[in-house]
């Protein structure tokens, strides 16, 4: 199929990317001339494993194309798809802008009947608005072409968004169109053969859906964050806790690890969207208002271990962060809870040396060159002089370290660990003080003033 698509950021360059590797003709817009040529270049402007050879590959084969020229990429699609960003607004609910201007470039140059496919994640209501302005346009221009409309949101996660993209575990399809839906089964053939994965609903129903999903995760994950907070308080540990209610098949294993919060471009800003819908209907949301208050004092908490363990004497210290991304194997540091840490450190008067294997530069961006902030080389460098070390995020590299190296270059013998992917007794007889998350208890080591 002939395949457009607007947006060249995570959702547009994955989809994108993907049809094309199974033989689908794709072209992705985007408005930055910068971004397009880089990608011409095989550039690819995110950390996604997989990724880039996969773009390299269709790009050269000629299944991929990448241009600024909307009325080219509009001409040439059968289907459509709306893929670019709705970042929060200041009251939480989702900024439909880009949407909206990408429905009016379509209307403003669709020359014959197409399937327009919003894969964005959007509130509920939002095809509505976008039918009505694709209809204005072509009204205005005296047209009566006929489109179809489609919700079709994506379920990707970061560092993961290749396979779920190759090997959905649903497929979600929101149309009223016997063709429309026609179209989307063939589109979507390729990744549906093994067995039934697409799910048929309402428009409306498919919008919800995105936001359902990625609240449920969040409310896991607060959740256990809550259980973790009180096992800490009561002498219990939160792993031991984890493995019995996980073997329940009801709750299972997935998205019930206790952390320093959850971060990312979808859970933080899902959560306030689904609360500023739920309000706009006159319904006070309260278990997501929980969800998030429980995750917005969680990132707090590594920072409350810390300056317990030093009294509240961080002045001058030096603390060594490993991970900065808000999860592994992605450079994304939107909601990271490793922000929260450093700006509280930060404000304490403390020195912070970090490492982390993509995010050095999206750091940069953010943060600029800082006297109280060094990025090192390498896991190791950072301990170089600092008096403690916390984990922020859990990429493998960092679940088997050498302790000894660890414990002789730390002023201060203390890790921090906020995944809890260390367990306690090993590192305790390393000679390490440890601070886990809801692990129930911290054994202090000598410290070395």
């Amino acid at each position: 199929m002939r395949v457009a698509i607007f947006g060249t950021g995570y959702v547009g360059l994955v989809t994108g990317t993907c049809l094309a590797e199974v033989g689908n003709d794709v072209i992705c817009v985007d408005v930055d001339a910068l971004k397009v040529a880089r990608l011409e270049r095989g550039e690819i402007p995110i950390f996604e494993p997989g990724l880039t050879p996969l773009v390299v590959e269709n790009h050269a084969a000629g299944r991929l194309h990448f241009t600024t020229d909307a009325a080219v990429a509009i001409a040439h699609g059968e289907v459509i798809f709306i893929a670019v960003g709705t970042p929060p607004e200041e009251d939480g609910s989702a900024d439909l802008s880009h949407v909206l201007d990408v429905a009016r470039t379509i209307g403003q140059a669709l020359s014959s009947p197409a399937v327009i496919v919003n894969k964005s994640t959007v509130p509920v209501g939002t095809a509505d608005l976008v039918r009505e302005t694709i209809a204005a346009e072509l009204s205005a221009r005296g047209s009566d072409l006929s489109f179809d409309l489609v919700s079709n949101p994506e379920f990707l996660k970061e560092g993961d968004a290749v396979q779920d993209c190759m090997r959905p575990d649903r497929i979600i399809i929101g149309s009223d169109s016997a063709h429309a839906i026609g179209v989307l089964r063939s589109l979507y053939a390729p990744f549906n053969r093994n067995h039934e994965r697409i799910v048929l609903m309402d428009v409306r129903s498919a919008e919800l859906t995105k936001y359902a999903a990625n609240a449920m995760l969040a409310t896991k994950i607060s959740f256990m964050n809550e259980m973790a907070n009180i096992a800490e308080r009561v002498g219990a540990d939160i792993e031991q806790v984890r493995l019995g209610i996980g073997s329940d098949p009801r709750i299972g294993y997935h998205f019930i690890y206790p952390g320093a919060g959850y971060g990312g471009s979808c859970f933080p800003k899902d959560v306030k969207a689904l609360e500023h819908i739920a309000r706009s209907h006159d319904y006070e949301p309260r278990v997501l208002s929980a969800v998030e208050a429980t995750n917005a004092a969680q990132k707090e908490h590594l920072h409350a271990l810390i300056s317990r363990h030093f009294e509240g004497n961080l002045k001058g210290r030096t603390i060594a962060v490993w991970g900065l991304a808000f999860k592994p194997n992605t450079d994304d540091m939107r909601e990271a809870p490793s922000r929260t840490l450093l700006e509280k450190l930060w404000s304490d008067g403390a020195s912070v040396q970090a490492f982390d294997p993509e995010a050095h530069e999206e750091v940069r961006r953010i943060y600029g060159n800082r006297a109280d902030l060094q990025l090192c080389d390498s896991q190791y460098a950072a301990l170089d002089g600092a008096d403690a070390l916390v984990i922020v995020t859990e990429w493998k590299a960092f679940r088997s370290p050498d302790l000894g190296r660890i414990c002789a270059a730390l002023g201060h013998p203390v890790v921090f660990d906020g995944r809890n992917i260390f367990e306690p007794a090993t590192i305790e007889a390393a000679g390490l003080a440890y601070y886990g998350v809801g692990r129930g208890r911290s054994v202090q080591a000598p410290t070395r003033d």
